[in-house]
């Protein structure tokens, strides 16, 4: 092993030091206490951070450093105790398992049971295709109007295998995203449906697993707030992704995605225009200080042609900061030839599978979510 990989140990060394059952350490890792990856020679098989290990055993070692948006909850915030992913050491993590690694060879199908919490469970093995297709003019407004429908049908219902139903819920947005076709892996029908080509399959597949999930966010909270609300998956599916539409972050990737198409005439010129709007197009993320994992995993799994490359540059240049997930996807759509919102789309079929395992875990044993309107109106009688 070289002294990287030294970092990582084996299943059986780490319930060795640990001194706990099997079922104890997956625990750890899908609180998020130990960090984990696939094993580079067998993707079925992880090795676990040695470093947080020790931490937990009390042996010497640097504990990992989380990410914080902030302190403690403050006026008009709500704090949400969440097991899905967390930013630790300038990584992302989904459930403790690396996303960049995770996005190496994971599916849309295997990163839902990974944030879903299913692991023994391939409750996309048996779904058949919606015979009603969604009707729009835009991927977003045909995904917005399956939801709706699948919340009304579902409106009053008691769920049963929550984790079937999720998996019904993802796979007819992704009909609806896509339009009909072949039933095959829910990224391929997306490239199919995009009309992408079947080359960069598995660019767009990297897209996804890594854009899937953040630990904050307006959305989030919709998501969460309505399943704690009593509304059933795809309810509160619908309340993430209408709030995601209007969110600050898809606003940025809309932008790099407006940059990217303007600036390859002129690069330096047009990074030069956004910046005098005082706009962010996808460069610099405040939780990645020594630069963003996933957009360094996707551009350089895309190995841009030189033109889109010099793009990214150009912009990086400009703002002094390293490229962020938003300029990735935007480039990533423009070398798959994705239609003009492609970046847009992308990113919210993506954010799709972290929604709904934010959902899963409000229902099946979220933290409360409380909030206190306070009335600051007229006084009762007042004219």
């Amino acid at each position: 092993m070289d002294e990287q990989d030294e970092r990582w140990i084996a299943r059986e060394e780490a319930l060795q030091r640990l001194g706990v059952k099997i079922q104890t350490l997956y625990a750890y890792v899908s609180r998020g206490r130990i960090a984990a990856r696939p094993h580079p020679a067998d993707p079925r098989r992880s090795l676990y951070a040695a470093n947080d290990v020790a931490r937990l055993t009390g042996a010497p070692g640097a504990a990992a450093t989380l990410f914080h948006p902030g302190a403690a909850a403050g006026r008009g915030e709500a704090e949400i105790r969440s097991s899905q992913s967390v930013i630790a050491d300038g990584r992302l993590f989904y459930r403790g398992l690396d996303a960049v690694q995770l996005s190496q060879s994971a599916t849309m199908e295997d990163l839902a049971r990974r944030l879903w919490d299913a692991r023994d469970v391939n409750p996309f093995a048996n779904l058949k295709p919606r015979v009603t297709a969604a009707l729009g003019p835009s991927p977003r407004a045909r995904l917005m109007q399956a939801l709706a429908r699948r919340a009304d049908e579902d409106a009053g219902r008691t769920p049963g295998d929550l984790i079937a139903e999720a998996a019904s819920v993802l796979d007819e947005a992704v009909d609806a995203a896509a339009g009909p076709g072949p039933r095959l892996r829910l990224h391929q029908r997306l490239v199919r449906g995009w009309r992408a080509p079947e080359s960069e399959g598995d660019l767009i597949r990297r897209a996804i697993v890594l854009a899937a999930d953040t630990p904050d966010g307006p959305a989030i909270t919709a998501t969460r707030a309505a399943a704690a609300g009593g509304a059933g998956l795809a309810g509160s599916l619908l309340a993430g992704v209408a709030t995601l539409t209007g969110a600050a972050s898809t606003r940025e990737v809309a932008r790099a995605s407006d940059y990217v198409i303007q600036a390859r005439r002129d690069p330096a010129g047009a990074a030069r225009q956004v910046i005098a709007r005082g706009e962010r197009f996808g460069y610099g993320d405040a939780r990645f200080p020594k630069g963003d994992p996933r957009a360094a995993a996707l551009l350089d799994a895309g190995a841009l042609p030189s033109d889109w490359a010099r793009v990214v540059q150009a912009g990086a240049e400009a703002t002094g900061q390293a490229p962020a997930l938003p300029i990735a996807l935007a480039a990533v759509a423009r070398k798959a030839d994705l239609p003009k919102d492609g970046a847009h789309d992308l990113w919210l079929v993506a954010r799709m599978v972290g929604l709904l395992g934010h959902a899963l875990d409000q229902t099946r044993d979220g933290s409360p979510m409380r909030a206190r309107v306070r009335y600051v109106g007229p006084g009762p009688g007042a004219h």
